[in-house]
């Protein structure tokens, strides 16, 4: 009893399992039972269904004779394994393929035959009977075609662990093994073909673009990384459409309006043939010729759309394909196609009728039409050569997707292989044993093509271990009219490799023909390209592919076209006129070559010689009254002063190093404060002298030499330490100022502005102190001080030094060095002419003024006016008393002062023998001065 019952329910099982699906299919019995789906037709006809009578399975439309093709190349594959010694010897392998129909709902219709006979395994009947090794369950899936139908077949497969290997599904969404965890492909993901797009776009340096994708698992994925890619490489989507086969005239229509009314040239379209064949159709019926197609593998070459009578508008279009393979005796195969040859192969009768345009006896496409009358077609001879006819079916020139097929056979068949050939011990499964080649289930099959590794006809490795996809290799067409009859040739134009995540991309441009006919690349651009010289401008509210070209700005520059930025020039360049690049900035620096820089150089030369010279007249007339009553000594120090400060000026030209930097501001500072010093110090001797009423020793004993010398060195050793402490603390350093834009200025960096201002400040308040004692000092005798023209150098001094300060922080570059040298060279030769120049003009013209009585005449008018005015002072001072008391009856103090000084009276020849030198007494009331000269020197001018 329970013998029967087995036996009747394995009977229902298998008559559902083998007659469930759809009725036209390609079966062939075997010990191992493979699944194939393929698109032999392109889709499903309309029909609405108001279920008012049961529902009839929906009819398939339009043949696909690259579907028949590609069926045809399983079957060759597993035949040629069958009559094969080496692999799955003894091992006959049968096949079930049904037609998808490009549609999810007859792909699921036909899976659903393939998983019956697991499901009768997972009843575990084998504990009532032993009773099914008989009916071999279909252990792999070859297929389908469409990422959209292999994800609903593979959600499907997965629940019973039945491998399944794509030959054409290339959506990244399939890559993922957690959701799919039974699918394998030996096709690239699209992964890679975004990329290869993006790549070609950007190698014709297109920026605007259209992308439409079908509305399904292929196209909304690629589309989707295809605009990542696009984002990456600053590339702008003007438009991103779905479009699908099933859209609405409407639908279409706004899509083809939406298109034609974009700026945009190139059309990136992620869809097979069947979804965007609607839409090839509105432009051809426009004729919209001025736009590019950029074609992914799923229609680049699609029978359907390179069509001769589409080639006005398609031509030119940049497409990919797979990399073709061969398949040795392929195309003899495909020859001996025929309906009497074929039993196990229902769906060659159909592709006999459509390559020939007959029909066949009892078939059911002979349909009555609507009026009566029976379509026109012959009956089909039999006799028909089917290698006299041109179809896509015959096209292996270029084998890809057939070869795909062909490989996912024979990779199933390795696996068996290795199943087959597996030593106990050393299995993949429990225990490390093997499975049983007669009695083999799928899941045993998935792990072993999860561990396969096998080299294919090709030489290359193929792999389904997770995580491994496949290298991204693909050939880049572009679409031809042939001139011999018209069709549509695919020109071979470069290569996409991926090496790793290295992408390589080869284009041969000189064979790519644009628009069917054109040469010249295509601008599909926002805006035009950006000049060298300039760069992108953002538009408010637009894409930032659209701009508008801004020129660089000073001190930048861009070298080639459409610079999203302009560069910045380096620190010792500038930009020229068009700004288009860079040229050294002029190196300037206070020069000894330079006209102005000589111009200096020789003025401080000069000064240094009239200096020198000044002094060697003084040495030579050391001994003569003017150069002993100028103080000699500390004249010679203040000659050597001046030497210094014009030689300190030649320190500020040349360029600068970090030496003379360091030098010259302290070199200046001692140097003027040595000079100063000298006549503050030799200025306020004399005063002191002539403002005492009655010199004596203490003066001679305070205002001897030694003491001139020492203020002197103390007034100077306080600028010594100012710039002792400047160079330890903050020492200058020489530097480049960039302030000038096509100019390097090669200056000094003081280092401390503060104590620059100090060691400028001490010399001014030294000078200051100078004026004031020279002011005071205005009267003396001129020989002794030349107070007058001390007062008068100092002022010039003042007013360079004053005058100094603002320009200094006013100017910039190598002027700043030479306001500085003007200053000390105009406050050197003042000091120089004032002080000098007018001894010097007696020394060397006026001999006869530098005697001794000139001197004392000087010496004696100068006390007479002091005494006279000491006199009147106290003259008035006893008539106030006088007055103060009412009157005096006794005669007051009275003054007076007596000059001998008789022309007509001669002195006695012994006071002239004596050469009588002027006499100066002073007494209680009164002031007598004696004075006796040459008449010769009775007119002379006091020096």
């Amino acid at each position: 009893m329970r013998v029967c019952l087995c036996y009747l329910i394995l009977l229902s099982i298998s008559l559902v399992a083998s007659t469930y699906g759809p009725q036209q299919r390609a079966q062939k019995t075997g010990d191992i039972l493979l699944g194939g789906l393929f698109p032999i037709h392109f889709g499903v006809a309309s029909k609405d269904q108001d279920l008012a009578a049961r529902p009839e399975s929906t009819e398939c439309v339009r043949y696909n004779f690259r579907g028949f093709r590609w069926l045809q190349a399983m079957i060759f594959a597993i035949e040629e394994i069958n009559n094969s010694s080496n692999l799955l010897p003894n091992i006959t392998l049968g096949y079930r393929i049904f037609d998808t129909c490009n549609t999810v709902s007859k792909a699921l219709e036909a899976t659903l035959s393939f998983v019956a006979q697991n499901k009768i395994d997972s009843l575990n009947l084998d504990e009532f009977c032993n009773c099914t090794g008989n009916i071999p369950s279909t252990i792999a899936v070859v297929g389908a075609s469409g990422s959209g139908v292999s994800t609903s077949v593979a959600n499907l497969l997965s629940l019973f662990y039945i491998p399944q290997i794509s030959y054409a599904s290339s959506s990244r969404l399939l890559s993922n093994k957690n959701q799919f965890k039974s699918f394998m492909r030996t096709i690239p993901s699209d992964e890679y073909q975004a990329t290869a797009m993006a790549d070609i776009i950007e190698y014709f340096q297109w920026n605007w673009v259209i992308a439409i994708a079908s509305d399904d698992e292929y196209g909304r994925p690629g589309i989707e990384k295809f605009e990542n890619e696009m984002l990456e490489r600053d590339i702008c989507i003007h438009l991103n459409e779905l479009i699908s086969q099933y859209f609405d005239e409407a639908d279409v229509k706004g899509l083809a309006d939406r298109i034609e009314n974009s700026t945009s040239k190139i059309i990136v379209v992620f869809a097979s043939g069947p979804d965007i064949e609607p839409l090839v159709k509105e432009m051809v019926r426009r004729n919209i010729t001025d736009r590019i197609w950029l074609a992914s593998e799923a229609w680049a070459i699609s029978s359907l759309i390179a069509k001769p009578e589409y080639l006005d508008v398609m031509g030119g279009t940049i497409g990919f394909a797979l990399r073709a393979g061969h398949i040795l005796g392929y195309r003899e195969f495909l020859q001996q196609v025929h309906p009497k040859t074929s039993p196990h192969n229902e769906f060659v009768r159909e592709f006999w009728e459509e390559t020939f345009n007959c029909y066949l006896e009892d078939s059911p496409r002979n349909k009555v039409s609507e009026n009566g009358s029976t379509n026109f077609r012959p009956l089909c001879t039999g006799e028909e050569d089917i290698t006299s006819v041109e179809t896509p079916y015959l096209d292996f020139t270029h084998l890809r997707i057939s070869y795909n097929i062909y490989v996912a056979v024979y990779a199933i068949a390795h696996a068996l292989q290795d199943i087959l050939t597996c030593t106990p011990g050393k299995g993949l499964f429990a225990n490390n044993s093997c499975a049983d080649i007669r009695r083999v289930e799928a899941w045993q099959v998935l792990k072993q093509l999860r561990h396969l590794n096998f080299t294919n006809s090709m030489g290359e490795r193929v792999s389904f271990d997770d995580g491994n996809e496949l290298s991204g290799n693909y050939t880049i067409i572009n679409w031809h009219r042939s001139p011999e009859d018209g069709s549509v040739v695919f020109k071979e134009v470069g290569y996409h490799n991926m090496l790793g995540k290295k992408a390589q991309l080869v284009i041969d441009k000189s064979k790519i023909l644009w628009n069917g006919y054109l040469t010249e690349v295509p601008f599909s651009n926002c805006s035009e390209d950006c000049e060298p010289g300039t760069r992108k401008g953002i538009i408010e509210s637009m894409p930032t592919c659209c701009f508008e070209c801004t020129e660089c700005s000073d001190g930048e520059y861009s070298d080639h076209k459409d610079a999203s930025v302009c560069t910045k020039c380096p620190n010792n360049s500038w930009s020229n006129g068009n700004h288009t690049s860079c040229f050294l900035k002029e190196i300037e620096f206070l020069s000894w070559t330079e006209p102005f820089g000589i111009a200096l150089a020789f003025l401080a030369v000069l000064g240094i010689f009239l200096t020198a010279f000044v002094m060697g007249v003084f040495v030579r007339f050391r001994n003569t009254p003017i150069v002993k009553a100028a103080n000699r000594e500390l004249s010679y120090l203040l000659l050597f002063s001046l030497i210094c400060c014009f030689s300190s000026s030649l320190i500020f030209i040349g360029e600068p190093q970090d030496w003379t930097c360091r030098m010259r501001q302290p070199a200046f500072g001692v140097s003027f404060v040595l000079c100063i010093s000298c006549i503050l110090v030799k200025t306020n001797r004399v005063l002191l002298v002539f403002e005492a009423k009655i010199p004596t020793s203490v003066h001679r004993k305070w205002w001897g030499l030694n003491l001139q010398f020492l203020l002197v060195f103390l007034f100077t050793f306080v600028q010594v330490m100012i710039s002792v402490v400047w160079l330890y603390n903050a020492p200058p350093s020489s530097c480049e100022n960039h302030d000038i834009d096509e100019i390097i200025f090669i200056t000094c960096n003081e280092g401390s502005m503060m104590a620059l201002g100090f060691l400028i400040g001490y010399t001014c308040l030294l000078a200051a102190v100078c004026f004031f004692f020279a002011f005071k000092s205005r009267k003396l005798p001129e020989n002794f001080t030349e107070a007058k023209f001390i007062t008068f150098s100092m002022l010039i001094f003042f007013i360079v030094w004053i005058s100094f300060v603002p320009a200094y922080f006013s100017t910039y570059g190598k002027f700043v060095s030479a306001v500085e040298v003007i200053a000390i060279l105009a406050s050197s030769f003042s000091l120089l002419a004032c002080i000098f120049f007018n001894k010097v003009y007696i020394l060397l013209l006026k001999p006869s003024r530098n005697t001794i009585e000139e001197v004392r005449c000087s010496t004696a008018a100068h006390a007479f006016k002091v005494a006279a005015k000491a006199t009147l002072r106290h003259s008035s001072a006893s008539r106030k008393r006088s007055s103060s008391v009412g009157a005096s009856s006794g005669s007051s103090p009275s003054s007076s002062i007596s000059l001998k000084n008789n022309d007509n009276e001669s002195d006695s020849p012994a006071s002239q023998r004596r050469g009588q030198r002027p006499r100066v007494s002073f007494g209680s009331g009164t002031v007598t001065l004696s004075l006796s000269f040459e008449e010769a020197r009775k007119n002379s001018m006091s020096l």
